[in-house]
């Protein structure tokens, strides 16, 4: 799939096309109002419990399904550019996040909200590969380094600032207008998006539909997400939860190895299966995973152990924007150098030594020790995603970062959506006071031993560190990155 240019008819007619800071704009208007809500949601919880009459079950079940319903999105996206010009995918999923907006915070009861949730996911999933990779490869080269650290900031900084959100909201009241302000958000999204994005003729308009990826990629993220938010109200053992989990990793299986099989794929598996894309991927879902579940873990037992009120709980975790920011500062000024693999580990042995600072905290010493762990979460966050994701985006043509994306977001969503729950409910079931530490250990242990073989991985593949040719990667089909086969330098003979 290839990026056609705008006709320069179309493009006399819209006043800021081709402004860069105008394309950074309509980027981060379009996801971060969802990615806010991600983790704002837990901290306010219980006022939207009262105000729709809803119970823990519906509301994790709704965040769950809205989670699916993102990773979702970015697959069908994929599949539909090829047919229907970006500029009006755009402009129909952001009026539509509007929309879902408005009937979330209206909502009466459980259902519309969850309604209204759920579509503001799938529209969200949609605008990550619709609105990306044009203000990725539309800019000259220049300008990459800045729009990795945008894409930082718009993936991760929103999602750190969050909880800072739902812990006012938790505490003050006013989720609806937290909804209403999250809609007008969209709404100058909507409006700086007709002035500045481009159109294009789509590459392949009789493209045929992918009856094998989008089924699949539709069970493989809604099966999973409703297992794990019946959890909320059973356990381990029941069916309700181990069925829809294993049947949907199957058809994740089944997704990956199809596309992995396919002559003209929808997503492309093969070309990112060599050793610098898998290690990027692979180091994305474990920080993702990790992440995810240190951050949900520290909520709980902050709220339900120590007691804390909601905004102070969201005050004590927001050093983690400062080490987002850290990272995105980083990752500008290494992206083009030979560094970005080694970035990438060092946000997973910061998310390693968050994990560990986590190990100190008690209810009576919490309010020193979380933000210090917070400030090495967000870091490892921020440098140990985005690299990833670049790391597989360099490794194929510039016209496949979309789908390419839409891979990365599909599999790290999986990951990071699944883990968190069932290490929170395991956390539950033996207690807090106990099961907080004892989890938080798990996931240091996963991280350390993902670390290692990530590392031992990268050096079978017999990697060596080389900035990636981005002049090239602009400018035709040639990939950034020429990676080595994985195990290469073990299969020599």
């Amino acid at each position: 799939m290839r990026f056609s240019s705008p006709s320069p008819r179309l493009f006399s007619r819209i006043p800021l096309a081709g402004r860069y800071p105008a394309a950074v704009a309509l980027s981060l208007l379009a996801l971060s109002p969802y990615l806010i809500l991600t983790t704002a949601t837990a901290l306010m919880e219980p006022r939207i419990m009262g105000d729709i009459g809803a119970t823990r079950f519906e509301l994790q079940l709704a965040s769950g399904m809205s989670n699916a319903a993102y990773a979702f999105g970015a697959v069908a996206a994929a599949d539909l550019v090829q047919r229907v010009a970006r500029r009006r995918i755009y402009l129909i999923c952001e009026a539509g996040f509007v929309l879902s907006s408005v009937l979330a915070l209206s909502a009466p009861n459980a259902g519309l909200f969850t309604a209204g949730v759920v579509l503001q996911g799938l529209f969200t999933g949609m605008l990550l590969v619709s609105a990306l990779p044009p203000l990725v490869t539309g800019h000259p080269v220049e300008r990459l380094a800045t729009t990795g650290a945008v894409v930082s900031l718009g993936l991760f900084g929103m999602v750190a600032f969050g909880p800072l959100v739902g812990g006012l909201v938790g505490s003050l009241g006013g989720w609806r207008g937290l909804f209403a302000g999250l809609a007008a958000l969209a709404a100058i999204g909507l409006t700086i998006g007709a002035l500045t994005f481009e159109g294009n003729e789509p590459p392949a308009r009789r493209a045929r539909f992918d009856w094998t990826a989008i089924p699949l990629a539709l069970a493989t993220t809604t099966l999973p997400f409703f297992g794990v938010s019946w959890l909320t109200r059973g356990s381990f053992s029941d069916p309700a939860f181990s069925v829809p989990v294993v049947c949907g990793l199957i058809c994740g299986v089944l997704l990956v190895g199809g596309q992995y099989r396919k002559t003209t794929p929808l997503m492309p598996v093969r070309p990112i299966s060599n050793t610098l894309p898998v290690v990027g991927m692979a180091n994305a879902m474990l920080v993702g995973a990790c992440f995810t579940s240190l951050l949900e873990l520290t909520e709980a037992f902050l709220t339900r152990e120590a007691h804390y009120a909601p905004l102070r709980v969201g005050v004590l975790v927001t050093p983690q924007i400062v080490g987002v920011f850290v990272a995105a500062v980083l990752f500008r000024r290494l992206v083009s150098t030979r560094w970005t693999p080694h970035l990438a580990l060092s946000g997973t042995i910061s998310l390693a030594i968050g994990a560990g600072v986590l190990l100190t905290a008690s209810t009576t010493n919490a309010s020193a020790v979380v933000p210090v762990a917070a400030l090495f979460l967000g870091f490892g966050a921020g440098a140990g995603v985005t690299p990833g994701l670049f790391l597989a985006g360099f490794s194929v043509p510039s016209a496949q970062i979309g789908p390419t994306f839409a891979l990365v977001e599909l599999l790290r969503s999986e990951a990071a959506f699944l883990v968190g729950p069932v290490l929170l409910h395991l956390a539950l079931t033996i207690g807090l006071a106990e099961g907080f530490h004892f989890v938080v250990a798990i996931t240091l242990a996963l991280t350390v031993i993902g670390a290692l073989l990530l590392v031992g991985l990268y050096a079978l593949g017999g990697a060596r560190p080389e900035p990636p040719d981005l002049e090239s990667w602009l400018s035709g089909p040639s990939t950034a990155y020429h990676s080595p086969a994985l195990l290469a330098a073990i299969r020599k003979t």
